[in-house]
């Protein structure tokens, strides 16, 4: 399978958090959502969340609401020992989106190809990784399923899989798989708050959270090694000094002077921008800017920016590193910049940077990084960097690639898009 991976995702709070981080006494999950996992239509999964957390259902509610949930903090666990351990299949739901069945709801998800739009699956995925090579039926029942498959002290690893039914039998084959890291809140979305601990039952399932704790160790290595803290190694100076010699003017002595070399495209030249006003019909059941709405915007500006580059239609292949590093507030002006920063033959890195701005204070501040890998149908220009600093974008998105083909073995073609 390829790898769709959510390495970094923070979501605060989420319905897994809350429920695992629910009063010391015991929890007992609402039968609705929970109980005998009868699947849910795709269609009632917010509301039914907005229902267990007591989120307010008008936008006008918002602020007595959130005033509200401040009493939610005596519920709150001193330390994770208060807190009843959980098994695997505690949290196992099913989500059932009826794209065969319900014809009415095709519309939503087709693109002008006549195949699923995979950014309206990014965002479905996000209220409730991998990808194989299928192909994403616009006529054919969709089923997600998901469980905690992992958890630390405040933190916890989802393991989602979206399952899609043939075209004769109806029988469920796997699509695409996905981990989600979340980060549990306090009912005030201040801090960190503890969640119950998991006990695997059964050599399965404790493979699964040995993984679990192997991405832990991953993420915090790269992270550790990020050239936004740490010097390039190296063999990455040499690449880079390397494309500096290759685009250097020999008919002078200046290191100002640069030449494009054939079948190249100065990356300063491969970037696409979008602008998104955020009103309260994409806001979350917390009252903030919902994390698939993002999602599928960056994914579509990406898929955008592969297509302009490559020229030809683009096929996803990874999903990589999604980074929430903080809310995006309702009424946010939510800037959106995709850059090329790596290629490889027919293979295109593309890094989405979205940010919101302060009318108020005139500040820009960051508040998601994405990374998406695209295959061209055809053979794409080799990507050039020109400074210091896109030459950094140029190795940060090597290593995404790198990781890409290293986790997967190889990278294959998945048919989607937006």
């Amino acid at each position: 399978m390829l790898a769709l991976r959510w390495c970094t995702v923070r979501k605060a709070p989420s319905l897994l958090a809350r429920a695992l981080t629910s009063m010391t006494n015991g929890f007992q999950s609402p039968p609705d959502m929970f109980e005998g996992h009868l699947p849910i239509h795709v269609n009632n999964v917010r509301s039914r969340l907005s229902a267990i957390v007591g989120a307010s259902t008008n936008w006008s509610d918002h602020v007595q609401a959130m005033h509200e949930r401040k009493d939610l903090h005596i519920l709150l666990a001193k330390q994770q020992e208060d807190l009843p351990p959980r098994k695997m299949s505690d949290s196992y739901i099913e989500v059932i989106l009826p794209l065969g069945s319900q014809p009415e709801l095709r519309e939503k998800y087709l693109n002008v190809h006549n195949s699923v739009r995979f950014g309206r699956i990014l965002e479905d995925l996000d209220s409730l990784g991998d990808l194989c090579k299928k192909v994403i039926y616009p006529d054919c029942d969709i089923k997600f399923t998901g469980n905690v498959s992992w958890v630390g002290k405040t933190s916890m690893e989802v393991k989602m899989h979206m399952l899609q039914a043939g075209l004769h039998d109806g029988t469920y084959s796997p699509v695409l798989d996905a981990t989600f890291v979340m980060v549990a809140r306090d009912p005030e979305n201040k801090r960190s708050a503890f969640v119950n601990p998991l006990i695997p039952e059964g050599p399965e399932e404790e493979e699964i959270f040995r993984k679990g704790e192997l991405n832990k160790i991953r993420r915090v290595d790269f992270s550790t090694a990020s050239l936004l803290k740490m010097a390039p190694t190296a063999e990455e100076r040499t690449i880079v000094h390397n494309i500096f010699l290759n685009t250097l003017d020999t008919r002078t002595v200046s290191f100002r002077s640069r030449v494009l070399p054939p079948n190249s495209v100065w990356m300063e030249d491969a970037k696409l921008k979008g602008l998104e006003i955020c009103h309260p019909q994409e806001r979350n059941i917390f009252n903030r800017i919902f994390g698939g709405f993002l999602m599928r915007k960056a994914f579509e500006l990406g898929w955008a920016t592969a297509c302009s580059y490559g020229g030809s239609r683009p096929y996803v292949v990874a999903v990589d590193d999604i980074m929430f590093q903080r809310p995006v507030e309702i009424g946010s002006l939510l800037l959106l910049s995709a850059q090329v920063c790596y290629t490889e033959e027919n293979y295109i890195q593309i890094r989405v940077h979205s940010e919101v701005y302060d009318s108020d204070t005139k500040e820009h501040k960051t508040t998601n990084v994405f990374h998406f890998t695209f295959m061209s149908e055809r053979e794409v220009p080799q990507i050039v960097p020109k400074t210091y600093g896109e030459s950094m974008l140029y190795l940060d998105g090597k290593r995404h690639f790198s990781a890409t083909t290293k986790e997967t073995g190889e990278v294959e073609k998945t048919i989607a898009a937006p």
